[in-house]
């Protein structure tokens, strides 16, 4: 029979999990938007504006979807987790402030010029507007994780006598040990899953339209190049994010990689069942030494086993295990992809290959995927503490009864299921519109100012 404490964690799950997937997208993309809006006052083509337009109201309806989700976390800290608002919010409340008067107003003044603007004021002006929105998302993203990142990595604070934490030097409340590792990480998470939707998005359009799919061409290669750059990069911003975990939550590696002994010279597990009542992994598959290397930098570096610490401050193994190694192997998989079409553009098939782009088509969801199981990983690991070694989450619930948890937790499953489940079909709609039949009006062609383009557009218009 579940308690309140498991309901108010899985419902807290459910909301996150949902939430995170319109960041994760929505960061990355007004990006990619301020990009194809300066490409396209540079080079004065009218392909990128169309892009523009193509993807600013898939943005817009993402963006509002984020918002939404977003609101509900913010209600149950009140009402399921009373008590750590209580002990956390001299700290936390100040930065969740600042991400709303800062990052979100900033999103929020510009996001109407960015939408509706285009043909009503200066197109200067209205890129200043689209780069606001986009480093506002950045900068919303900056605090969150700060917020994040201080409950695993706490710094810069004292406990008053109520048992409240007090801020003492928000410079190393902010920019507490492991921020910038986790900033960086998420950040090129966010690039990496739009640029996935971007270019299964792309290739659709390709599989589905032989010729003159000259803009599905173009944001193909834009993501394309992006999982190349980026999905290496990643894996390093991860090792280095790992090595920060390992420094200050060792119990969370070693459930992640599954020792349950300490040992020097430890193996990588690649795969296996963990079980943390028998405090064993079974049917292991493993290479020698490599955790170890992978870790300590170190083939007979020593690693700690789970057993260091007492079973009720363990994480659960029997599920990071998995999740980490769902997480790194998507991203294994996203090199591969950008490893592949880097050859595929060397032998200048990347447009006739259609092998690829029926995969790429599929390839869609793994930015989301990864973000979740990484999400899971980190938070899952984190416990049995909200602020890390210091405040449980069971100290942390507050005082309600199971049957209250229970019908809010019915009705949010029911209530996102409907309307956050109409907002992704919608959005799925507008991923059927063909990308090259966004036609421009005659003033953003004048906009562009160039001969070219004009006559570009009226046989485009004539055709």
């Amino acid at each position: 029979m579940f308690e309140a404490l498991d309901l108010a964690r899985f419902q807290f799950a459910f909301v996150v999990s949902f939430h995170i997937i319109f960041p994760a997208f929505t960061i990355g993309l007004a990006s990619y938007l301020a990009v194809l809006e300066g490409l396209w006052l540079w080079k004065k083509e009218d392909r990128y504006l169309e892009l523009f337009r193509y993807w600013l109201k898939i943005f817009a309806v993402a963006f509002g979807m984020g918002v939404v989700s977003g609101i509900v976390m913010s209600y149950q800290f009140g009402t399921n987790w009373s008590v750590f608002s209580d002990k956390t919010g001299p700290v936390l409340g100040p930065l969740m402030g600042y991400e709303v008067l800062s990052a979100f107003f900033l999103e929020a003044g510009f996001l109407g010029i960015m939408l509706f603007g285009l043909n009503r004021v200066g197109k200067q002006l209205h890129f200043f507007a689209t780069l606001m929105v986009a480093f506002g998302t950045f900068f919303s993203a900056f605090w969150i994780l700060s917020v994040n990142s201080w409950m695993h990595t706490p710094a810069g604070f004292d406990i008053n006598s109520v048992g409240q934490f007090v801020p003492v030097n928000w410079l190393e409340i902010i920019f507490n040990p492991s921020f910038p590792y986790r900033l960086i990480h998420m950040l090129m998470a966010a690039y990496l899953t739009t640029a996935f939707v971007v270019v299964a998005v792309g290739s659709f359009h390709l599989v589905r339209k032989k010729k003159d799919a000259n803009n599905a061409r173009t944001m193909t290669s834009m993501g394309l190049w992006m999982i190349a750059i980026v999905a290496p990069l990643q894996l390093i911003a991860g090792d280095m994010h790992g090595l920060n975990t390992l420094e200050h939550q060792p119990a969370k590696v070693a459930a992640m990689e599954g020792h349950y002994e300490t040992k020097s010279g430890a193996p990588l597990i690649l795969f296996g069942f963990p079980d943390d009542e028998k405090e064993q992994v079974s049917y292991e598959l493993s290479i020698p030494k490599l955790g170890s290397l992978i870790l300590k930098h170190d083939p007979d570096g020593e690693v700690k086993g789970l057993k260091e610490w007492p079973k009720d401050e363990r994480p659960p193994a029997e599920i990071i295990f998995y999740s980490f190694r769902l997480m790194v192997g998507i991203g294994m998989l996203m090199i591969l992809i950008g490893i592949v079409s880097l050859w595929l553009r060397f032998k200048k098939r990347l447009f006739h290959a259609s092998w690829f782009h029926r995969a790429l088509i599929f390839s869609g969801p793994l930015g989301f995927i990864a973000v979740i199981a990484g999400w899971v990983t980190t938070e899952v690991g984190r416990q049995p503490y909200t602020v890390y070694g210091l405040l449980t989450t069971a100290q942390s619930v507050s005082p309600i009864d199971t049957l209250a948890v229970s019908l809010s937790l019915l009705t949010f499953i029911v209530t996102y299921f409907v309307i956050f489940g109409a907002g992704v079909i919608y959005l799925f709609r507008q991923f059927r519109i063909d990308p090259d039949s966004i036609e421009l009006s005659n003033e953003e062609v004048k906009q562009a100012g160039s001969v070219k383009n004009i006559i570009h557009f009226v046989e485009r218009v004539r055709s």
